[in-house]
């Protein structure tokens, strides 16, 4: 007996055919737009230190892990949105309802190449991102590393240490040691100040990403209009950090594994380190997690696109991708000042935008509009109230250059403006008329105008949804100008 699997092997293939293509096409797109953005700062590092092209390009491939990690969950929202809209659009999703396929058993596919690509953002953000801060570190500190001892000559002023200038008069090729050392730091002063010193030396370390100049047996001369000083000593260290391409002289947390970040986290007795320490484990597992979670809310607003009907699927999209990050980094910023406890902080994001998720699938699977109509209402009614008066304040400040009435089959014609001074508009079409303080008042099917709010009722007119809440308003305003006109 042969037994036939009831998967719709076929069906999953073709849907996940459709989601792949756009994910691919806004993968490369997202991954451009990430490219010119890093390339402009990085390539300011490269021609200081005039790398060659193939260090260039090993340079530059360090920062790809840090760019996949937000690309990747923004093309796949992008390719299931875009994917569903155009089987929406050619009304294949109607094809399929009608024979009688639910949304439900369209959605493993959904989910299945949603979670792979989840995955593989869980592996860029695991694995390759601190692989690549200690690469990057690493190339970066032997490329500087040449620069300097390059540049560091007897009887020359070197600039490799950027406003830290260094003149020697001879360097002990045996020891390396210098003797007769100038040194001229104009960091963060308009002065700068002058160190000399008998002998000195250079060190450095990789771990802090920094070089130290270590001076011994000079003066330093910090001169000044008022209060000028000479500093003597018998050792001094200037500290100069050095800068990686992304602008950072360090990358302790995002260079650490996750062992050792929670190893960190419970060796260290500074509340505030523990935090961030916990927040960089936590936010490694939340992205990829997010980018699942936010594919999915792909299908319900890809779905939204019907024949004739304009997708506003992609904008919803990118909206809720910048809000996600927006509510990422509310929440983190919660965490890091301990107002909430940091795993709560974090899963915050992730575990509202599942809920949205669940709702708007069970609400397309059932034919409902993803915002019920009792929530656009209501909204639609607080944002009428709150931009009323600002209407309202615009157009009394503006009132002389307000638009002339139009004249409507010689309704208007030969009449004095002052009349209209507090007309009603009329939409013909709808038989709607809307008050002055009404958003709607100038709409250009409004052709018509009224004395007042009984002229307009008793041609037939009602007032629009908006003004039902201005009528009593209007009315007091109108007695009131009559009794100051008598």
């Amino acid at each position: 007996m042969k037994i036939y699997s009831k998967t719709p092997q076929l069906l999953y293939s073709y849907l996940a055919t459709e989601m792949l293509a756009p994910f691919f096409a806004s993968f490369l797109i997202m991954n451009c737009v990430f490219f010119l953005a890093k390339l402009i700062p990085f390539l300011n590092f490269v021609l200081d230190l005039n790398i060659g092209f193939s260090d260039f390009i090993r340079l530059y491939s360090y920062l790809f892990p840090n760019i996949f990690l937000y690309t990747l969950p923004m093309a796949a929202m992008m390719g299931i949105t875009i994917g569903f809209a155009r089987l929406s659009s050619d009304s294949e999703i109607l094809a399929l309802k009608a024979c009688g396929i639910s949304i439900y058993q369209i959605l493993p596919p959904v989910v299945i190449v949603a979670s792979l690509i989840a995955l593989l953002t869980s592996y860029f953000s695991i694995t390759l991102i601190p692989v690549s801060e200690i690469a990057m570190k690493q190339l970066t500190y032997q490329l500087l590393k040449e620069k300097i001892n390059e540049g560091v000559k007897e009887h020359v002023f070197t600039e490799a240490l950027g406003e830290v200038v260094v003149y020697i008069d001879k360097i002990d090729k045996s020891t390396g040691e210098w003797h007769n050392v100038w040194v001229s730091d104009s960091r963060g002063v308009d002065n700068p100040m002058i160190t000399m010193a008998t002998t000195g030396s250079m060190t450095s370390n990789i771990s802090n990403m920094m070089v130290s100049i270590i001076l011994r047996n000079g003066s330093l001369h910090r001169p000044g209009t008022e209060n000028a000083q000479i500093v003597e000593f018998e050792q001094y260290q200037i500290n100069i950090p050095l800068k990686l391409p992304n602008g950072n002289t360090t990358l302790k947390k995002s260079a650490l594994s996750m062992k050792k970040l929670r190893k960190e986290a419970q060796l260290t007795k500074i509340e505030a380190d523990k935090r961030k320490y916990l927040i960089e484990a936590h936010r490694r597992l939340v992205l990829p997690v997010g980018c699942l979670m936010i594919s999915l809310i792909g299908l319900p607003l890809g779905l939204q696109a019907r024949p004739g009907k304009k997708a506003i699927g992609i904008q919803a999209g990118l909206a809720i991708f910048v809000l996600y990050y927006v509510f990422l980094t509310f929440s983190r910023t919660l965490a890091e000042e301990g107002v909430l406890p940091v795993p709560i902080a974090m899963w915050a994001p992730n575990t509202f935008f599942f809920v949205l998720a669940l709702i708007w699938i069970v609400r397309i699977a059932n034919e409902k509009p993803l915002i019920p109509e009792a929530i656009r209402l209501f909204s639609q009614k607080v944002w009428g109230k709150i931009t009323a008066p600002i209407i309202l304040i615009a157009k009394t400040i503006l009132k002389r250059w307000r638009r002339v009435p139009r004249e409507s089959n010689g309704t208007n014609s030969g009449k004095d403006l002052n009349m209209y001074e507090n007309a009603i508009t009329g939409n013909p079409k709808s038989l709607v008329f809307h008050v002055p303080s009404c958003e709607y008042y100038n709409c250009k099917n409004c052709t018509l105008f009224f004395k007042d709010i009984d002229v307009a009722i008793d041609a037939g007119f009602e007032p629009c949804r908006f003004c039902e809440d201005f009528i009593e308003e209007y009315r007091q305003q109108t007695a009131a100008n009559k009794g100051e006109k008598t």
